[in-house]
Parts: C-alpha cells; structure tokens; sequence
C-alpha cells in the first residue's frame, strides 16, 4: 500500500474511533468549606467563573435541592436585577446544560456566545424545590453562557455538563473525510491496474 494512503486510511481510523462523546460534567462535590459553602474558585473544571458572581454550598436547605452529591453554585447577593452570571470556556465547547432548582416565582436560561456574539439561547425555565435540566439549545461550538435569572440568590446549578468541541467531529467534516478516502481508493486502484 502506497504511504500517503496508508497515512490517511490511518488517520481515518483514529478519526472515527475517537470518543465523540467524552462530556464534562462539573457536580461541585470537591468544593466545600469549613462551613458548608465556599467562593467559586475562578478556574474550577478549567472555566473562567472570574465573571460569574457564584459561590458554592453543600448543606441541605430547602427549595435548593442538589441533583447529585451536595455541592451547587448559587449566584451572590447583588443590587442588580435581573441576574447575568458569565462563565468562560477556555476553548470552544459545545455545551450540553445543567440542572436547576430553586424559589418557584423566579427562573433561569441560558444564553450562549461565540466571539462576543450571541449564537443560542435556552428555553426558560420556571425553577421548583425539584431539580430540572435546562439545556443549553444549541448544538455549534460556544465560548460564553449566561446564565440569567430574575432574582439573586434565587437558584442553584448543579451537574453542568459540556464536551470540548475539538472532540466532536462534523458531521461534514467526517463526511469530507470519507469522501476524500473514497477518492484516494479509487485513484489507488487505478494507478494498480497501469
């Protein structure tokens, strides 16, 4: 077989059996403090949180029930109403959601950026004592949510779960990739019959 193409019929094949999908998902069990809550360490999961506006709390307290363990972030008290808590991506990412729980006369969503614009936005999401999953609404690669709420301290996340977009191959790009194996294949055998 000649080089090139046993180069690409490899590389296809580390292509294809690559885990497409490997998600993420931060339950912030490992953030506690000597009284049950904690600031947001700004780079926790390999996210900026430096805009976020969030800290952490463990302890049982009704209507923020965990989804998982015990640990979830809550936005800070603020003056400011609505809430917008940024979180960064450190690469492009393509976001799955989290799931929420929380006083019933408020609610979330998620906005999504890539490049300083707006690209997605999630449903909302009425928040109850029960924890749901909001997810984010958009399939393409992201760099910033936003989580908006009504009222501060109103919610807390749990269970964000995303994957790093440099995993997850497009369905174009696979489809290119195969095409251009069919091609060298046909060309291959055309050389072998010469």
């Amino acid at each position: 077989m000649h080089p090139i193409i046993r180069n690409l019929a490899v590389s296809a094949t580390l292509a294809l059996c690559t885990p497409f999908a490997s998600a993420t998902v931060l339950s912030f069990d490992d953030i506690v403090g000597p009284d049950g809550n904690a600031a947001m360490p700004v780079n926790y999961g390999d996210l900026d949180w430096s805009k976020a506006g969030m800290s952490v709390f463990t302890w049982e307290q009704a209507p923020f029930t965990a989804h998982s363990g015990q640990g979830r972030v809550t936005t800070d008290w603020t003056d400011n109403w609505p809430v917008a808590s940024t979180i960064r991506f450190l690469s492009p990412t393509i976001f799955g959601g989290a799931w929420f729980s929380g006083y019933g006369d408020s609610s979330v969503r998620f906005d999504l950026y890539f490049g300083g614009e707006l690209v997605g936005s999630s449903a909302t999401l009425q928040l109850s004592e029960v924890p749901s999953y909001l997810g984010g609404g958009w399939t393409g690669a992201i760099d910033t949510i936003v989580v908006a709420s009504d009222f501060p301290a109103s919610y807390v996340m749990d269970d964000l779960s995303f994957e790093n977009a440099m995993q997850v191959p497009e369905p174009g790009s696979l489809a290119l990739m195969l095409a251009g194996l069919g091609l060298a294949g046909t060309l291959r055998r055309r050389a072998a019959k010469r």
